[in-house]
């Protein structure tokens, strides 16, 4: 995904996506770039919430970041873009996380998404859903929030103060959400816990990077930047 996302452009449209994206993953086959282009890169990065996602990677990607601010961006992109995930991530997985439950097994999440899958009208084979189960795993892994080979287990909760100000800048300011950023779902993506935003929204406020004053339970947020290429270059100069 950070290949295509350093790459990309606006499609021409005399070129067929797999293969423009077999130009830019040139051991990809045919079959495999159309694959990464539907299933992956279209409702993550093009058609996902943010849409077109690709412009705020190709922004950060543009400063060369750290691999631990570029980690949980791309998963916040990728969650929000696979609602499966995001679901288990922000519910499930945070729960068990609060209640210092730390081992994740593929066959307790195979049955909830059976069970998920049931709520919805929908049905997967056993095989189908423990395959899926497994995958989100090992994403969840990739991405930090889980550790370990065969056995998972929830990894010690962090998120860098760079990507947690950028993340915050695009539910804020990309998205418009107007949600009270601290009870904000996304973070538990992060497993994070209200207590602990609010600890970093003072954090960053030290640092210039936002505008964050509080005064009981009413607070108030601003960011120095209005676009989120300025803004990147404020909280990762080069």
């Amino acid at each position: 995904m950070r290949q295509l996302v350093c790459h990309w452009e606006e499609m021409p449209p005399d070129t067929t996506p797999h293969r423009y994206v077999k130009d830019i993953l040139p051991k990809a086959t045919q079959a495999r770039a159309n694959d990464t282009y539907t299933r992956t890169f279209v409702p993550r990065f093009i058609d996902g919430s943010p849409r077109e996602a690709w412009k705020l990677c190709s922004s950060l990607e543009a400063v060369l970041p750290a691999q631990e601010v570029v980690t949980p961006f791309y998963y916040w992109v990728t969650a929000r873009g696979e609602p499966l995930l995001y679901r288990f991530a922000t519910t499930e997985l945070y729960e068990q996380s609060r209640a210092g439950m730390n081992s994740v097994r593929s066959e307790d999440l195979a049955l909830w998404i059976k069970k998920t899958c049931a709520e919805e009208g929908k049905a997967w084979s056993d095989v189908v859903n423990i395959k899926v189960a497994q995958s989100m795993l090992a994403a969840l892994r990739d991405f930090g929030v889980l550790s370990g080979s065969s056995k998972k287990t929830i990894a010690a909760a962090h998120l860098p103060l760079e990507s947690f100000c950028l993340i915050a800048f695009c539910i804020r300011v990309v998205l418009a959400d107007s949600q009270e950023l601290t009870n904000h779902p996304d973070w538990r993506l992060f497993l994070l816990s209200p207590e602990i935003v609010a600890r970093l929204l003072l954090e960053a406020h030290q640092y210039g990077w936002l505008h964050y004053q509080t005064a009981g339970a009413v607070s108030r947020l601003e960011f120095p930047s209005t676009t989120f290429d300025d803004y990147v270059r404020l909280v990762l100069p080069r």
